[in-house]
Formats: C-alpha cells, sequence, structure tokens
C-alpha cells in the first residue's frame, strides 16, 4: 500500500512539472535577451540564430578549405563588415521581402560541398558581402535593443568562430576530412533549398 502511495505521488509530482513546463511564457522571436547587458545579448543573439550561425561556420569552411592565408582574411573581414553592415541596418527602416540568408545557405553550401577553388580577389570581397548583408539585417533586429554594444559582440563572437572554424578545416590533413566538411557543405546547400522553397510557397 505505502509503495502504491508513492507510486502515485511520483505520478502525480511528475505531471505537475509537465504542466508548469507547458506554462506560456514570454518568447522573444528574434532577440535574444541575456540579462547580462548588451554585448552578451549580440553575442547570444548570433550563436542561437541559425540564419546567422550556419552561413558563418559554412564561409569559415570554405575559407579553410582553401588555406591559412584566405582563412586569416576571413578573419578579420567578416567582423568587420558584419559590424560595418550593423550600423547601416540600424540606421535603416528598410526590411527585405526575401529571405537573405536562405541565399548565404544556397551559395556558401554549394561552394563548400564543391570545394570551388576561388582566387583570393573573388573570396574577400564574397567575405565582405556576406558580412555586410547579414550585419544589416541584424542592425535591424538590434535597433531597439542593444544597438551598437550587440554589434560588438557579435564582432568579436565572429572573430573567435571564424578563427576556431578554419583553424581546424585547415589542419586537416587526410583526403577523407575534407570530403567529410563537403558533406556539411552540402546539408547546408540543401537547408538553404529548402529555406527558398517555403519562402515562395507562402508567397504563392
Amino acid at each position: 500500500m505505502i509503495r502504491l502511495l508513492k507510486q502515485k505521488a511520483g505520478f502525480a509530482a511528475a505531471g505537475l512539472v509537465g504542466c508548469l513546463l507547458f506554462l506560456p511564457s514570454a518568447a522573444p522571436a528574434h532577440l535574444v535577451t541575456t540579462g547580462l547587458g548588451p554585448v552578451y545579448d549580440g553575442i547570444g543573439h548570433l550563436v542561437l540564430t541559425p540564419e546567422d550561425l550556419v552561413p558563418t561556420l559554412a564561409l569559415a569552411l570554405y575559407c579553410g578549405l582553401r588555406g591559412a592565408r584566405t582563412s586569416r582574411y576571413a578573419v578579420f573581414l567578416l567582423p568587420l563588415a558584419w559590424f560595418l553592415g550593423g550600423l547601416i541596418g540600424t540606421m535603416s527602416g528598410l526590411e527585405p521581402a526575401y529571405p537573405l540568408s536562405a541565399a548565404s545557405f544556397l551559395l556558401l553550401g554549394i561552394l563548400v560541398a564543391a570545394d570551388i577553388a576561388l582566387p583570393l580577389p573573388v573570396v574577400a570581397p564574397l567575405t565582405v558581402f556576406i558580412g555586410l548583408m547579414h550585419g544589416f539585417l541584424n542592425g535591424l533586429v538590434l535597433k531597439p535593443g542593444p544597438g551598437i554594444a550587440g554589434l560588438l559582440g557579435i564582432m568579436g563572437a565572429l572573430f573567435v568562430l571564424v578563427t576556431l572554424a578554419t583553424a581546424v578545416v585547415v589542419s586537416l590533413e587526410k583526403p577523407w576530412t575534407r570530403i567529410v566538411v563537403r558533406v556539411l557543405g552540402s546539408w547546408i546547400a540543401a537547408s538553404g533549398m529548402l529555406m527558398a522553397g517555403w519562402h515562395l510557397q507562402g508567397a504563392l
């Protein structure tokens, strides 16, 4: 009898915890609030936003495949371009109708999957373009919240992420490891196709 009562009490406690987990609470759709200040809010926004994080990693993978010299350019160009694009976004009220992040997924995913050997004079402007585009979108989101401080947090996080990711890829020596990186690129490109398809379906 005592064991039965304990089991019932356990079920009741589990049910109560389950109900509490399903209680509605505030869920920001775009801006991530960490409670640690605007700089950390910017870092949290980047890390918890796949539309920004995945293209960043895809670009880092591609630059890593191209070698150490290209990677060094990406480490510095991407954060600076992202910050500049963010400043422009905070001063703009324009919101693009097409999901530009889907284009980033597609373009960068294809470059990684196909291992297309673009020269540095092409990769550097591409890195700047990606940074400006995503920074602009971040500026629109962060404008009512962390603002420039949030962009500084994103810039610092980008520097760390790109440095680590490119270093890992550059250090790969065995041929099969490069194939693994290319497979990741194909998944990123496929995700971009899905994102573009969802947008077109909603537009139709």
